[in-house]
Order: structure tokens, then sequence, then C-alpha cells
């Protein structure tokens, strides 16, 4: 007994295009219009400092509502990189004056980076203490160090310039550096909560074949923690190098003046009536890119590091 069979169906379901199709509803569209709606108002700043950085200074005050560049030029670029000479910057509407961006590039890049160096490996050692270690009273003084979490920074601005001032610090990167180099109670527990989840064995092992604390600690678990502290060195070197009001208290001469200052300092610095808005967008928007490269380059391991450290 034979059975006949349809052609093309012979071990083929039956497509189901409605089953398969992604039905919308309400609460989707609304989370999509959400989430364009938060999405134009992250990304838009950013254009309008582009928009504004490629326009005349002049030419921006006949057309402030314009959504393209007026009188599209590349002055504010030069006036902003020392490139342009002050009578090209005076007919272009810029203040003639100087801005020397290498020097406060290199200031900035001094300041976030001896920063950073200090804050992680001090709290790296402090989170190695608090939880690798063995000690009486280890979880009491934890609790402690988690309350400074609770204390806003700016509490802590006046004792810190009066200590500088008194030791003679002030327009120094020392001054800068030294008040918050050795402590951060979110860096101490970031890590703190990554090391928790390590294996003790090889660090065991390794206490056998003789090493000690400083030997493990270095040579074992760091570089077990190297992806959390590659993102704690990332967030804490973007923070650095946006910080503007500690710097502002405690330098004034223009050798150790990070780039964030120095963006006030040419705002300020213009005779006419309206500031250099175009070149300030264009100081502005160098300032900005490399954080900006660096979070888009690591922004995906930043988020995934916070999100596993939570989870411990």
């Amino acid at each position: 007994m034979s059975i006949a069979l349809a052609p093309g169906r012979l071990g083929r379901p039956q497509s189901q295009p409605h089953a398969a199709r992604r039905r919308w509803s309400v609460g989707r569209v609304v989370a999509w219009i959400y989430i364009l709606g938060v999405l134009f108002v992250t990304v838009f700043p950013f254009y309008w400092i582009l928009r504004t950085a490629l326009s005349n200074n002049y030419a921006l005050a006949t057309h402030p509502s314009s959504p393209l560049p007026v009188g599209f030029t590349l002055g504010a670029f030069k006036r902003a990189l020392g490139l342009s000479s002050p009578a090209e910057a005076v007919a272009q509407g810029g203040s003639g004056a100087s801005l020397n961006i290498l020097l406060y590039l290199r200031n900035s890049v001094i300041y976030a980076s001896i920063l950073t160096s200090c804050i992680v490996l001090c709290s790296a050692m402090a989170a190695y203490a608090f939880s690798r270690l063995q000690w009486r009273g280890r979880n009491p003084v934890f609790s402690i160090f988690l309350t400074a979490l609770m204390v806003p920074g700016i509490l802590t601005l006046l004792p810190n310039f009066v200590l500088i001032k008194d030791l003679g610090l002030t327009n120094s990167f020392g001054g800068m550096i030294l008040p918050g180099a050795l402590f951060s109670a979110f860096d101490i527990f970031f890590l703190r909560q990554f090391m928790l989840g390590l294996s003790s064995e090889i660090e065991e092992a390794a206490v056998i074949d003789g090493a000690g604390k400083l030997r493990v600690f270095f040579q074992v678990t760091l570089p077990m923690t190297a992806v959390p502290i590659t993102t704690l060195a990332l967030l804490t070197f973007i923070n650095t190098w946006n910080d503007y009001f500690w710097p502002l208290l405690v330098t004034n001469d223009e050798s150790v003046r990070p780039l964030t200052l120095a963006l006030a300092v040419f705002k300020q610095s213009s005779p006419q009536e309206a500031p250099d808005w175009a070149g300030l967008m264009a100081a502005t928007l160098v300032a900005a890119l490399p954080m900006l490269l660096l979070f888009v380059a690591f922004g995906r391991k930043i988020v995934d590091s916070i999100g596993f450290a939570g989870l411990k």
C-alpha cells in the first residue's frame, strides 16, 4: 500500500507567518519612542557643539537658531589650536586671545594619569586586604569605609584646600593630586566585590611555594583582576579629566592649569560684548574628543564589568 504525498510538503512544517511576525503593542511603541527621545536628548548637544564650532562667530548672532553651521569655517578650530593670528581671529568674531591647548592638554594628561595611577593602586591594595586577607575587625572597618560613600565631596573641599595651602602646594600638580590620591571608597568597594569571587587555590599554591603577601598581590591577584582594574582606571581617568572645581581652587598658574579650567579662562578673555562661542565650542570639542573615543572603545567593557561586580 502506497501513500501519496503532496509535492513540496515532505518533511517541511507549514509556515506560520503570523506567529513568526513580531507583534507591535502599545507598550513596545511607547518604549521605542522613549528610547529615541533619550537618544536625541543625549546626542543633540554634541551636534550643536559641532555646529557652533563650524560657524563664523559674527554670523551666529544673525541666525542663532539655524540647525546648520552659519558661515561655515574652520577658523574656530584654528583659534582653539593656536594656528590663527590675532587679526584673523578678530576678523571671524574671535577675541584674539590665545589658547595654548597643547600645554593644557599636557597638564590634563599629567594630572589625570598620576591621580588615576595612585587611586587604582591604593584602592587595589585596600580591596585585597578587605577581601583576601583574614584579620580581626575586617568587616567593621570596611563598613566604616563605606560610610564615606554617603559624604558629599563638596564637604571635603574646604579642609583639603586649607591643608594644601598650609603645605605650600598651591599652583602645583602635587596640590591637585595629593588630596584624592590615597583613598576612594567607591573604588575599594568596586574591586573588593570582584576579588571576593576569585579562587583561592592559586594564591594558596603561591604561598606554599614561599611567596609573601606582596608577591601574591602583585603577581597573582592583580593579573586576575586586570579587567575590573582597567575599567576602574578608565572611569577614574574620565572623572579626573573632567574635574573643574578642585583645580579652580588650588591653581591659577598657566603652567599647571588643566584644560577644563583653561576653557573657562578662554571664555572670559573676550573683549567684545559676546564671548567667542565658536572658538569655545571648538576647544570644548577638542577637550571632549579623547574621552568620547575612550568611552566608545571601552564602553561595553565598563558596563559589563560594573554589572558583574554588582552581582557579587
